[in-house]
């Protein structure tokens, strides 16, 4: 069996599966566990990732308009490694490959004709129901797994049963335009303790205006910006701190602002989700859980 991901969620199923050494090529994302940064790339963006968040919304949005996926399909690469499986997606055609992309590739592709496995989930069961589909294609048991999961979110929802009150939650996952975080991370703020302002479970990611933000007055502000790290989290609250009314919120007054490492957890819907429940958990209620993500996953912002 020879397995290309082009997602990098789908590279962290496959490893928490035990699968990982048969993974022979990846997306250019891909870089969890570390080992698979080794690994042939197998797509690339069709734009330049570097710049503002509001520059690089710009030429996301100019690709889109000509193309389906702002990433591209390494079609010669493909043709070497040969794969049994291509794991893809069809979520979001921001976030990786589309799967018209993949199937057009593989269209192309002369000697064999590899599996395509498309995952597309929003909330939490969805991402169990993933693994056990990858777990089913690859001939493994993904069903211990998921239970171990599972075990870990229902632990840590049990927990805050105990916490004395559920603070109100703005979770920013672009800064600009601003963009409020969806599909599942409303409900892992839920879980984790909190009541989510914006976003529904289950619905794509909404973009909102400052002055809705306002409004709110959110108790906590977390940042998760799609793609980036922490130190390049802290550049998009910076830009947001800023704004003219941004002293005037309640979570700034409070020092209840946070950066988090959207790229590596709140991001990806995979089995690292669980990290994300307990970064939250974390950082809404620290009198109940310590789970050593801070400074890792996670930071108090301070501003300059």
């Amino acid at each position: 069996m020879r397995i290309v991901s082009l997602l990098p969620s789908a590279t962290e199923i496959v490893d928490v599966l035990g699968c990982t050494d048969r993974l022979v090529g990846r997306s250019h994302e891909c870089d969890y566990p570390p080992q698979v940064r080794k690994l042939p790339v197998c797509t690339q963006p069709k734009f330049d990732p570097v710049g503002t968040s509001g520059e690089i919304h710009d030429r996301v949005t100019e690709v889109l308009h000509s193309a389906l996926s702002v990433y591209r399909v390494e079609t010669q690469m493909l043709q070497q490694l040969q794969p049994t499986h291509i794991i893809t997606q069809a979520q979001c055609e921001v976030c990786a490959v589309s799967l018209a992309d993949v199937e057009r590739a593989v269209a192309q592709l002369t000697g064999f004709e590899p599996e395509i496995l498309s995952l597309q989930p929003t909330v939490l069961d969805e991402v169990w129901q993933d693994i056990r589909r990858v777990a089913d294609r690859l001939g493994v048991d993904g069903e211990g797994t998921v239970a171990s999961l599972q075990s870990r979110v229902a632990a840590c929802r049990q927990q805050v049963e105990t916490a004395p009150h559920r603070p109100r939650v703005a979770t920013i996952e672009w800064a600009e335009p601003l963009m409020a975080a969806g599909n599942w991370v409303p409900e892992l703020i839920e879980l984790a303790g909190g009541k989510s302002l914006f976003g529904e479970v289950g619905k794509h990611s909404p973009w909102m205006k400052w002055e809705e933000l306002r409004a709110a007055d959110p108790d906590v502000i977390i940042f998760m910006p799609c793609g980036f790290d922490l130190s390049r989290t802290r550049q998009d609250a910076e830009q947001l701190a800023q704004h003219p009314q941004w002293t005037e919120l309640r979570a700034v007054r409070a020092g209840n602002i946070y950066l988090s490492d959207g790229n590596q957890y709140f991001n990806r819907p995979g089995p690292r989700l669980v990290e994300s429940l307990e970064i939250l958990a974390e950082i809404l209620h620290p009198d109940l859980f310590e789970f050593g993500h801070r400074g890792k996953g996670w930071m108090r912002y301070v501003g300059k």
